[in-house]
């Protein structure tokens, strides 16, 4: 199976790991030459990549596109570029010309609802949000808070922030949800078979979730609940579409069934930083957009292809760079025991660990490695935000389910995978990049680059040496059989790491 996949930007996440899923089922991802592609701020080249979708789509047995990076040249092109809605329409009227030239071909997609972080980091924002991005967020939040009828602080928030920084705030806000309102009626017209209409760094009361009230609202008003997805997400999203395109083409009728399971009290009904809706909502909503079926919560779950176990979000503790005490060991034992036993009753796991963001829990990690269980299970995850964990997880069960249905899981594949994510998630962002952001000058460039190559060049050189030592120290098949080589900063700041796995003569 030939996956042609335009993905949301070019960093890893994006461009490379639906490959490393597909792969588990033996299926490859075609993605446009990398010139094409925008390099952070810079957008791609966006009506050239529309050409590429049309040129491959008769080559390919699905096509998954990000309406940002078709529209506006990737997602932070859809948060600074200045094109007017009607010139990010009509880029993303080639799908249009598609679908009657490939009139079977599966196309799915998504669109983002254009973010508000809560921060003053205009790394990925206009230049604006040095000075204004937290009053602007709140200001969304209050605009949100004042539509539900609830006590809001808009007119305060108003006065504080300039009439031309407001202006263009809004406006670029109302053009995003112009387009957004597009891309549903390409959904209602059977140009796309499903649209997930995604959000990154949200929150319960924000400007992306009042835009998200108003979408639902025309689903429910056109009947396009069942092709129309709507759930907290962004960078795993190419993975969870990269997963349906699999599912789908397994041709059979019987859809893959996926069992979710909390182990701790409360946890499946909390909230995870940056989302707006409870963890177990969005576990579910993943699996649906993933194509798959989710057997209900509770109970016995016998007849499951996969069980994806989630060490719940915890509201004390947060972000991993900012981590405070540590996990209460009862939790994790909970979570491991469960995982031995399903692994030990041969049941395919997925570990989804969520407990913060932006980084594993190091101690749900020792914890299955000294348990041996760490490279016996399906897949893990614990990057960025919770959606970005569960989904990715849930790709890789789906991944791995159809393979198996095929006839044949790829073992180096999925082996592959799971070490990338530990020394991503656990070695690199839970140890090795606190580490480094005590010493200087590694410790400001989280958000913004470094603007010394001989800095960047230093930090490379002390992660090479560190994420083997960390990652090698949980032991295990995995460890064994990769070498971690060549670690680069795609955005060239600290935020996210980039590296090799070779294996081991």
């Amino acid at each position: 199976m030939r996956i042609a996949l335009l993905p949301l930007d070019e960093r890893p996440v994006n461009a490379t790991l639906p490959a490393h899923i597909a792969a588990i089922a033996g299926a490859e991802v075609l993605t446009p030459p990398a010139e094409l592609l925008p390099r952070m701020r810079t957008p791609g080249r966006a009506d050239e990549l529309a050409g590429w979708l049309a040129e491959v789509a008769g080559e390919v047995d699905a096509l998954v596109v990000s309406l940002d990076t078709l529209g506006y040249g990737g997602l932070i092109g859809s948060r600074t570029t200045q094109d007017a809605a009607s010139a990010v329409v009509e880029r993303l009227a080639v799908l249009e010309r598609i679908r009657p030239r490939h009139p079977r071909l599966p196309i799915t997609a998504v669109t983002t609802v254009m973010r508000a972080s809560r921060s003053y980091s205009p790394a990925e924002e206009p230049e604006y949000w040095s000075r204004h991005g937290v009053e602007l967020h709140d200001l969304g939040g209050a605009l949100h808070r004042e539509f539900l009828g609830e006590p809001h602080e808009r007119e305060r928030l108003t006065a504080a922030v300039p009439a031309d920084v407001q202006a263009d705030f809004w406006l670029r806000r109302l053009r995003n949800h112009t387009v957004d309102l597009f891309t549903l009626g390409l959904a209602g017209r059977g140009t796309l078979d499903t649209l997930l209409v995604t959000a990154d760094d949200t929150a319960p009361r924000a400007a992306g979730s009042l835009e998200q009230v108003w979408l639902r609202h025309w689903v429910s008003a056109t009947g396009l609940g069942t092709r129309v997805l709507m759930y907290p997400g962004a960078d795993e999203v190419g993975s969870v579409l990269v997963a349906r395109a699999l599912a789908d083409g397994e041709q059979v009728e019987e859809e893959v069934r996926i069992a979710v399971e909390f182990r701790e009290e409360g946890g499946a009904d909390r909230i995870a930083p940056y989302e707006n809706v409870p963890i177990a909502a969005g576990v579910a909503r993943q699996i649906a957009a993933a194509g798959a079926e989710v057997v209900p919560f509770g109970g016995e779950h016998d007849d499951a292809d996969a069980v994806i176990v989630v060490h719940a979000p915890d509201p004390r503790r947060g972000d991993q760079t900012r981590r405070g005490e540590a996990t209460d060991q009862a939790v994790v034992d909970a979570v491991v025991d469960r995982v031995a036993e399903l692994v030990e009753a041969g049941s395919s796991v997925g570990v989804a660990d969520v407990r913060y963001v932006n980084g594993a829990d190091p101690a749900l990690v020792r914890a299955l490695a000294e348990r041996g269980v760490l490279d016996r299970i399906t897949a893990y995850g614990g990057w960025n935000t919770a959606g970005n964990t569960v989904g990715s997880v849930v790709a890789a069960l789906v991944a791995h389910v159809v393979g198996h249905r095929r006839g044949g899981v790829d073992e180096i594949a999925q082996s592959r995978l799971r070490w990338h994510r530990i020394v991503e998630d656990y070695a690199y962002q839970a140890v090795v990049r606190g580490e480094l952001a005590q010493e200087q000058p590694y410790g400001d460039h989280m958000s913004v680059p470094f603007a010394d190559q001989a800095d960047v060049e230093s930090y490379l050189e002390r992660c090479a040496k560190r994420l083997p030592e960390v990652a090698e120290q949980l032991g295990g098949a995995d460890a064994r059989r990769w070498l971690v080589t060549s670690p680069r900063l795609p955005w060239g700041r600290t935020f996210e790491i980039d590296f090799d796995l070779v294996p081991r003569t």
